[in-house]
């Protein structure tokens, strides 16, 4: 049900014009992937917009996974999240992976699996775009509106924009993080939790690269090599590739490493598949050429490890003791690439300011906040799209049962 608002505006005693402010039940804040996944799932009955700063929908979708979205991961569980687990876990059983799949199959879409582990679009973003502009079709789009402001006065909330003010019952903010500047992106979010008095936490980038102290510029000088290997941080391990950048290090196991660091060392293990001491046992080989890495790699490892290139079989008790920390070289990052590199934002509104079942403020009747804007950040692997999904589509149930 939707209400309007008349005005009559006096100039001089008499009256000038007559105007109507329509009040949306729902007003979405932001036309990504939890604001769209809320919006497809509101009842057709309720009057609902959708308001974006983007002249498109889902542009962050659009452009992810290199333009084929990694939507979700063959395993999904609290575990593979920075924040609340207990709150995380209740969003997840209410709309889990196997929902999110058996969602996208009933509109006409099969993800594929790649690396027996990341569920991507088959051909295009596209895909799911269209999925939700199908299931959008009863939602006013607005778009190229930049959002200023929320305030609520009784039980309406009025939201102005760069193009007016508009009103609604039921506001959802689902504007994102800060990385992604080119879409738009912003902290608006956070400071309109903060305006209603919420509490928040100050956006930082995630699933970035990490840049290396001086002792560390070797890797620098490896730029664009990759191999496979174990990080440990903060008592996760993570397994995948490192890449080696011009700044520091990045890669897959690097992006969702920096999830869980902030400061102090990582450990990496660059023969995660292989002993070190096992492959040099026996053989007449450099110890280059034992290690199965690119040459290079090899080479420049074993000099930040202070142990010269000599043939196995020339191998003491001592450099089989700095030959080990193959498996454990560790070191403190400097820092990271920064927010234009960042995947995502870690922080965000604080999940106990939240409903864990519905998203709601707890102390502000009818605002939600849903997706990246919420303190809660995935590793990398299609964790913070299903998020996303996950707390947009609860946020729409608990509107709906209102």
């Amino acid at each position: 049900m939707s209400y309007k608002i008349y005005f009559r505006i006096i100039a001089k005693g008499a009256i000038k014009y007559n105007f109507i402010m329509k009040i949306y039940d729902v007003l979405i804040l932001g036309a990504g992937a939890s604001g769209l996944m809320c919006a497809s799932n509101l009842d057709k009955k309720l009057s609902i917009a959708a308001v974006d700063i983007n002249s498109k929908i889902a542009q962050k979708l659009k452009i992810s996974g290199g333009s084929k979205c990694n939507i979700t991961n063959v395993h999904v569980s609290q575990n593979n999240y920075c924040g609340d687990s207990e709150f995380i876990a209740n969003i997840l059983d209410n709309f889990s992976k196997d929902d999110l799949l058996n969602y996208l199959h009933v509109n006409g879409v099969e993800p594929v699996i790649r690396k027996e582990r990341y569920y991507f679009c088959k051909d295009s973003s596209d895909e799911i775009i269209n999925i939700f502009k199908n299931n959008t079709r009863h939602v006013e789009i607005l778009l190229c509106r930049d959002i200023l402001e929320v305030k609520k006065s009784d039980d309406i909330f009025e939201v102005k924009t760069s193009k007016g003010v508009l009103m609604a019952r039921n506001v959802v903010v689902a504007t994102g993080g800060k990385s992604y500047k080119e879409l738009g992106a912003s902290d608006i979010g956070l400071e309109i939790a903060k305006s209603f008095g919420i509490k928040a936490k100050e956006f930082t980038p995630a699933l970035v690269g990490l840049t290396v102290q001086k002792e560390q510029f070797w890797m620098k000088e490896l730029s664009g090599l990759s191999c496979p290997v174990t990080i440990k941080v903060d008592g996760r391990i993570l397994k995948e590739e490192l890449l080696f950048a011009h700044k520091g290090i990045s890669g897959p196991a690097v992006l969702s490493a920096s999830l869980y660091w902030q400061k102090g060392n990582i450990t990496i293990d660059f023969l995660p598949e292989s002993n070190i001491l096992e492959l040099i046992k026996g053989s007449k080989k450099q110890l280059s050429s034992v290690i199965p890495l690119p040459k290079r790699l090899s080479k420049a490892i074993l000099e930040a490890l202070h142990v010269e290139d000599v043939e196995c079989k020339k191998v003491t008790g001592e450099i089989r003791e700095k030959l080990q920390k193959i498996h454990s070289y560790e070191f403190a990052p400097a820092g990271n690439f920064g927010f234009s590199k960042a995947e995502v934002c870690r922080g965000g509104v604080l999940t106990e300011e939240l409903n864990q079942y519905t998203l709601e403020a707890l102390d502000v009747k009818n605002l939600y906040f849903i997706g990246e804007v919420v303190d809660v950040t995935g590793e990398l692997g299609g964790y913070n799209f299903q998020w996303a999904f996950s707390s947009g589509y609860v946020c729409a149930k608990a509107i709906n049962n209102q």
